[in-house]
């Protein structure tokens, strides 16, 4: 059936809004209106004729509501085939009337969950008949039009107002998203049960949903395709959920880095006030200061040629004087709690930064999974939210840190979490001094952040570079002393990493010789 002229609509929905205005339309049109309890309530208060569900089926809501629609006449209306004459037939013998339209959204399960709710509260808000009937009608959508989502409302009442009734390409499409939302809404229960009700970190089967957000131009590359998912449930906020003050629209590339940017300075939400510089999804600069000008200006003098066209975020408001120095440079996206009038006034003359305001920052202690995709499957993990507060420090060497070198050494291992395996930092009074990232082994990332600590001493005109007397951290052990020499060589005085390798001792060995002082955590930050 391509052109369907409805006669009876059902409707049933949790979110009143706009559930006048289309009823109105509804019944312009010559359709009956059935619904049930605070529906029909809210119908008849609008002046609309309304037939009661008890009316239809001959039997009363009974049950505190839970029975009211699970009902051979109210499904027999909606499956029925049309064109079907055994079908007809059972129609007409047991007085089961046509349903053309069914309107529907379900009890507020997510919302009940988010406001903290009692269990026999959340169980009472799992709705039954409100799915039965979504999916009855989306199964015989060749006939029946099932809507589900507010937002479409408006154009169900065009396509009355133009057609007098509803094609078939609409009612395909309302059927896939009545199946999207019913397939959310079991996600939801079954992630409630399985994660809090019964506390299982990995459950048999995994159900997650997710709302489509902003369709991106491409992905990594332009040959790819890509768009960003918001979960259904509660979440932490982050970047997805960013207000974008300016700017063009974000990519796949910019989602990625400022996710990781704002993570690195979500460690940093209680400490004096820090700004990072992210590209490709490593840090390049970190650093604290009295002041995000500060703090910019260290983070910047770590490596200012990779920082032109970074991804910058800082823990503070953002203010006008720290705004005119970013603009110095050429950057991609600035993400910040806040910012005064200032800051977006700098910011307006440049057109393509985008601004983006997240308010808190996430908890970096948070729980939550993370997934990654591999070939024929998913792997999941909890996510590494592991820090120093959680460890006991372990000095290992004859010569005990400094306060500084500690403040140091904690400072670097806090980077160094963000920074892809092998992971190499180099830190010195609250400033990364040279990052090295993502080789294949740990002795190519501690020359390589040497060499970056020495290139911007270079630049900045500096005597001597950053490493000379810094803190070092590397996010797994040394498997060897080769690494540890080359940070001695690049003149660090304190080294922190996890400890474990079964050369343990001979790299406390060698730190012992070159007079270091060494700490352990126990804790490893793998980043791939």
């Amino acid at each position: 059936m391509d052109h369907v002229t409805p006669q009876r609509a059902l409707l049933s929905v949790s979110d009143k809004s706009g559930i006048v205005d289309l009823a109105t339309a509804l019944a312009r049109h010559g359709v009956e209106l059935v619904s049930t309890g605070g529906t029909a309530a809210t119908l008849r208060d609008a002046g609309l004729s309304v037939r009661d569900i008890s009316d239809l089926t001959g039997f009363p809501e009974m049950m505190d509501g839970r029975v009211k629609t699970l009902h051979p006449i109210v499904h027999g209306g909606l499956l029925a085939v049309r064109d079907n004459a055994e079908h007809v037939a059972s129609m007409q013998e047991h007085g089961i009337g046509a349903i053309d339209i069914v309107v529907v959204n379900l009890y507020p399960f997510e919302a009940t969950v988010a406001k903290g709710a009692d269990r026999d509260t959340i169980i009472e808000n799992i709705d039954i008949g409100g799915p039965s009937m979504v999916r009855s009608a989306a199964k015989n959508h060749d006939a029946v039009a099932i809507v589900t989502d507010p937002a479409d409302y408006a154009a169900l009442i065009t396509e009355l107002d133009a057609n007098g009734g509803t094609s078939l390409a609409t009612r395909r499409r309302f059927a896939a998203k009545a199946y999207a939302a019913t397939a959310a809404y079991d996600s939801a229960i079954a992630q409630w049960f399985a994660f809090a009700d019964q506390g299982q970190a990995f459950p048999d089967t995994l159900p997650l949903a997710f709302t489509r957000g902003a369709e991106l131009r491409y992905g990594e590359n332009p040959h790819q395709s890509a768009s960003l998912y918001i979960p259904r449930g509660p979440a932490a906020r982050g970047i997805a959920q960013a207000e974008q003050v300016q700017g063009k629209a974000l990519s796949y590339n910019n989602y990625n880095d400022a996710d990781a940017a704002l993570e690195l300075v979500s460690e940093f939400r209680d400490g004096p006030p820090t700004v990072v510089i992210v590209k490709h999804a490593n840090p390049c600069g970190v650093a604290t200061g009295a002041t995000l000008i500060e703090a910019y200006q260290a983070a910047l003098a770590c490596d200012s040629v990779s920082a032109f066209g970074g991804i910058i975020a800082v823990n503070r408001p953002l203010d006008g004087e720290t705004a005119r120095a970013i603009s110095g440079i050429f950057t991609e996206v600035v993400a910040a709690p806040a910012a005064d009038d200032e800051a977006k006034a700098v910011f307006a003359a440049k057109k393509n930064l985008r601004l983006l305001l997240t308010g808190d920052l996430p908890d970096p202690a948070r729980g939550g999974l993370t997934v990654k995709t591999i070939a024929g499957g998913l792997l999941v993990q909890s996510r590494d939210a592991g820090n120093l507060a959680q460890v006991e420090l372990k000095v290992v060497t004859k010569r005990q840190p400094t306060e500084q070198e500690l403040t140091d050494c904690r400072f670097a291992w806090t980077v160094a979490k963000h920074v892809k395996s092998n992971a190499i930092v180099y830190a010195k009074d609250g400033s990364t001094a040279g990052i090295g990232a993502g080789q294949m082994n740990r002795l190519e990332s501690a020359r390589i952040a040497a060499w970056k600590a020495k290139d911007a001493a270079d630049k900045a005109g500096w005597a001597t570079p950053r490493t000379i007397g810094s803190a070092v951290a590397s996010d797994a052990f040394f498997p060897f002393a080769d690494g540890l020499l080359a940070a001695v060589e690049a003149g660090a005085t304190a080294v922190i990493q996890p400890g474990g390798s079964i050369r343990d001792e001979e790299v406390i060995a060698a730190a012992d010789e070159a007079g270091l002082a060494m700490v352990f955590t126990g804790m490893r930050h793998f980043r791939h």
